[in-house]
């Protein structure tokens, strides 16, 4: 039988796509069943009002990765306690595209509102590493002409390949490793630019992050997020 810790692997694997956190780590999954081969999962979120599209997109990848469990057959996501949970746990269940629920809400579709935030993960997490560069001695200079193959390894750099990746950009150890997120590579005179822009960038996920998980935790009485005790 499907064991616990390999839907909550599963699970860790979906990320909110704005906080760029897996569901797990935001402490979205609310509680799980395994009953043979199917599984049933539920899922909450920091406020009644969390977008649609953000959640349906949550609720339809977390279903993508149970049923891509081995032995898993079937698999149910429901989305408790949210103004549209009704209407996404039918669409989830149904497996309809966000149009078909909300035609007059996206112009572009689910997709398009993922690469969005792909690109925008990739760039924080550019910024994140560039800053563990810094920290261990390197130049903003030296870092401007550093190639992916000149990485030293850490849990930053495995990130900062992953989404990488998932916007199909060189990741092979010759391609430069300060380039913008459709893969242009920034010049040593582009840096400070480019940097100030990506600190913006990565404020907005932690601001929103850290936002999320107090609500979260205001909401269903969870334990404070570390930041916060720490401020007490």
């Amino acid at each position: 039988m499907t064991s616990r810790a390999a839907v909550l692997g599963a699970l860790s694997g979906v990320r909110d796509p704005e906080l760029d956190e897996s569901l797990t780590e935001l402490g979205f999954v609310a509680d799980l069943e395994i009953e043979g081969d199917s599984v049933l999962v539920h899922l909450r979120l920091p406020t009644y009002f969390c977008s649609p599209n953000f959640t349906y997109l949550m609720a339809s990848d977390a279903k993508a990765a149970l049923l891509a469990i081995p032995g898993v057959r079937e698999a149910t996501v429901l989305l408790d306690d949210h103004h549209a949970s009704e209407e996404i746990n039918e669409g989830i269940a149904e497996d309809k595209d966000f149009q078909e629920i909300y035609p007059s809400q996206t112009l572009g579709g689910l997709d398009d509102l993922r690469d969005v935030f792909r690109r925008k993960a990739f760039i924080a997490r550019q910024e994140e590493l560039h800053g563990v560069l810094v920290l261990g001695g390197r130049t903003r200079e030296e870092v401007a002409h550093m190639r992916l193959r000149d990485l030293p390894p850490s849990s930053e750099r495995d990130t900062y390949l992953h989404r990488r990746g998932e916007l199909g950009l060189d990741t092979s150890l010759e391609a430069p490793f300060m380039v913008d997120a459709a893969g242009r590579p920034i010049s040593p005179e582009g840096m400070s630019e480019h940097l100030r822009f990506a600190r913006m960038v990565s404020l907005n996920i932690e601001g929103n992050a850290g936002l999320c998980r107090g609500l979260l935790a205001t909401r269903y009485g969870l334990p404070k997020p570390p930041e916060e005790d720490a401020t007490r």
